[in-house]
């Protein structure tokens, strides 16, 4: 069996039949909010973590051809979205949110997450990365995580919401629309989710075809929000290093109280929700980056 094909499930034939609509659940952060987040961790690694990671970062592993493109940590974190089309990877799709279900209106709730989710990847990948597996297994194992990290940290993709008209969930705010004012001061549709994935319009902006932000974008980017949200607040460090779980029920409160709170399907953001939901984005990449150093260093802890 090839290193990229995850696993033969019994549920692998749903989940090729659901490939178009998860390619299309959204991107967590985008390329710019990853990007974010592991610039900030890598800042933080001590030499012995930083100097596996850098090792494991520079295989060419399958695909090759998209591996090629994200040879450095902080290109490495937006691997797994470029994957997206690859049908190879399709049992990974499931793996980038948890959907935990909310009603508004208290509709039946249905039965979420599905047991593919990006709590259960998350662990399973550090498995791989703490085993005695291949490099280039483990190499694929630390790319996903840089990566879960940053999703599970994103409030939307660990909730969605059950309505009477969506009541198997709107798929982490994807099918809830808001209206957004352009700079060419013409009224857009959005998505929820990808407001959110964009840090509410305040990161780092992907190139033409998609491309990644530029790297020398990141660093004043993450600078500024990490003044903000400075690790010196040790109030992000909840749990153990490992606590997937509990990152993932922050966000789901968080989608509840701040990314659905205030704002109607086709309203328009407030300033004061635009004010809070910034506030938010901000310090859910700060605390990812400074939980992923955290995670690294304690599996490669200093010798």
């Amino acid at each position: 069996m090839k290193l990229f094909l995850r696993s033969k499930s019994a549920g692998r034939l749903a989940v090729l039949l659901c490939l178009f609509l998860l390619i299309n659940q959204g991107l967590a952060w985008g390329p710019g909010g990853h990007m974010i987040v592991a610039h900030i961790a890598y800042a933080r690694l001590n030499a012995r973590a930083k100097a596996e990671v850098d090792k494991l970062i520079a295989l060419s592993i399958e695909p090759s051809d998209i591996t090629a493109k994200s040879l450095d940590f902080v290109n490495a974190s937006h691997w797994p979205d470029d994957l997206r089309p690859v049908k190879a990877f399709a049992d990974t799709l499931p793996e980038h949110f948890a959907d935990f279900p909310f009603s508004p209106d208290e509709t039946e709730l249905p039965d979420l997450p599905a047991a593919d989710n990006v709590i259960v990847a998350l662990k399973k990948d550090l498995g791989i990365l703490k085993s005695d597996a291949s490099d280039a297994e483990r190499a694929q194992a630390l790319r996903f995580i840089i990566h879960f990290v940053g999703d599970i940290h994103q409030p939307l993709h660990c909730s969605t919401r059950v309505t009477e008209q969506f009541p198997d969930g709107d798929r982490g705010g994807n099918e809830f629309v808001v209206r957004l004012v352009g700079t060419d001061g013409k009224v857009k549709k959005v998505k929820l989710h990808s407001y959110w994935d964009g840090g509410i319009d305040d990161f780092p902006k992907a190139g033409p075809n998609f491309a990644p932000p530029p790297l020398e974008s990141i660093d004043p980017a993450a600078a500024h929000i990490i003044a903000e949200f400075p690790d010196t607040d040790t109030s992000w460090k909840t749990g153990d290093p490992f606590d997937f779980d509990g990152w993932a029920k922050e966000s789901s409160d968080l989608a509840q109280s701040v990314a659905y709170n205030g704002i109607a399907p086709n309203g328009r953001p407030t300033r004061l929700y635009k004010q809070k939901a910034l506030k938010t984005v901000h310090k859910r990449v700060a605390w990812g980056g400074y939980r992923l150093a955290e995670l690294l260093n304690t599996v490669w802890p200093e010798q």
